[in-house]
């Protein structure tokens, strides 16, 4: 893992260090900006089960707007490009912890859960044997910098993340189309419709035509204000706990004035401390046997809190310019059912080009239903010319 008071030198380093890099493209010190390349590797066919893949280095927004830098993967199909460039998918991962290497992108070895990646990575290369390139970003700080906790459920660090993703490779593979989407699963469906969201203020110059959200998390701002002292612990719920631990560590560290601590107990700021570093398997150990009221002493409900937790989870529910595709498991338990239904609801109450199609799976499991309309809309996607 390489520190941020590091990163110069160890840009310095890689850039000198010809032999080991495969493929590199290395930034200059006064370009570090949102949506610029640190550098580019290729990697060995088998890397995530594929060829033709590469790590990327690169320079993302926080969301004051800073310049961070951040890491993931990109997939370029093999042969000719089409006339106007390989459309490109940016695939945005699930849930996987808060700190570096947990993302799995730029690092898989380090990616918790073995089973989840490579379900993730049968999705990535379909898109490429659809004839899309793939760019995949870790999010900020799960990749391969220490930038501190990882802001869980921050929708604009995972948008800025994708796009700046999406920017930074089109600057130095100019066989990339500016034709562009984006697909998410679980935290990742959240991230997608805030990259559908945000793109069209954010990245108006590239032509994006829509957003596949597989189970996406959304509306917990709405859950989170019940939370108090008085909730006793529940057996079984550490993985409900490891959500919610995160949440609260990733808002803490990206929201500083909202002054978090003050609603959680000792126990509750040491496990924060403890949780910023890793990824979601130790998590849900060191929550086990812990319930919300051994972690808040006081309610999330006031409207500074409330306020907050808006701003940093909300997904948007209008206002979008291209189609979304809605993929949903009714028999989700991760994330409930109710919750999906209070999407679907008002994505329709504000108009909103949406399709759903429903499942009877586990969490982001696809059907054939589910998986023939979701390449309909890669049709779609890639066989309307490029906007010029």
């Amino acid at each position: 893992m390489r520190s941020v008071r590091g990163f110069k030198r160890a840009v310095a380093a890689a850039t000198l260090s010809a032999s080991v890099v495969l493929l590199a493209h290395a930034a200059p010190a006064h370009a570090e900006s949102a949506g610029t390349v640190i550098a580019v590797r290729a990697q060995p066919d088998g890397w995530h089960g594929m060829s033709g893949g590469s790590t990327v280095e690169y320079w993302m927004a926080d969301s004051a707007g800073t310049p961070r830098p951040a890491s993931g993967s990109l997939f370029v199909p093999a042969g000719p490009p089409p006339p106007d460039g390989w459309p490109i998918m940016a695939f945005d991962h699930g849930t996987a912890g808060l700190g570096p290497g947990c993302g799995g992108q730029a690092d898989p070895a380090k990616y918790p859960y073995p089973v989840a990646m490579a379900r993730q990575d049968e999705i990535i290369r379909h898109l490429v044997q659809q004839g899309f390139a793939v760019v995949a970003p870790d999010y900020l700080g799960l990749g391969l910098f220490d930038t501190g906790p990882h802001p869980y459920l921050g929708i604009r660090t995972e948008a800025t993340s994708t796009i700046d993703l999406v920017r930074a490779v089109r600057s130095v593979r100019p066989e990339l189309s500016r034709t562009w989407g984006v697909i998410g699963v679980s935290q990742g469906g959240q991230a997608a419709l805030g990259t559908g969201h945000l793109q069209q203020t954010y990245a108006p110059d590239l032509d994006f035509r829509g957003t596949i959200a597989i189970d996406p998390e959304s509306d917990v701002e709405k859950v989170l204000p019940l939370a108090g002292p008085l909730i006793p612990a529940v057996a079984n719920t550490q993985g409900l706990m490891s959500f919610f631990v995160s949440i609260l560590a990733g808002l803490r560290a990206e929201r500083p004035d909202l002054d978090v601590d003050r609603y959680l107990t000792p126990q509750g700021k040491a496990v924060l401390d403890d949780i910023g570093p890793l990824c979601l398997d130790r998590i849900i150990a060191r929550v086990a046997g812990l319930g919300v009221g051994d972690i808040l002493a006081q309610p999330l409900a006031d409207d500074r809190i409330r306020t907050g937790l808006d701003a940093y989870l909300t997904v948007p529910t209008a206002g979008y310019d291209a189609p979304i595709l809605l993929l949903l498991n009714v028999t989700d338990t991760i994330v409930p059912s109710p919750l999906h239904a209070a999407l679907a609801t008002q994505l329709a109450a504000n108009r909103v080009d949406f399709q759903v199609v429903t499942g009877t799976g586990r969490h982001c499991e696809l059907n054939p239903q589910m998986e023939a309309a979701m390449d309909a809309f890669l049709a779609r996607i890639r066989s309307t010319p490029t906007q010029r």
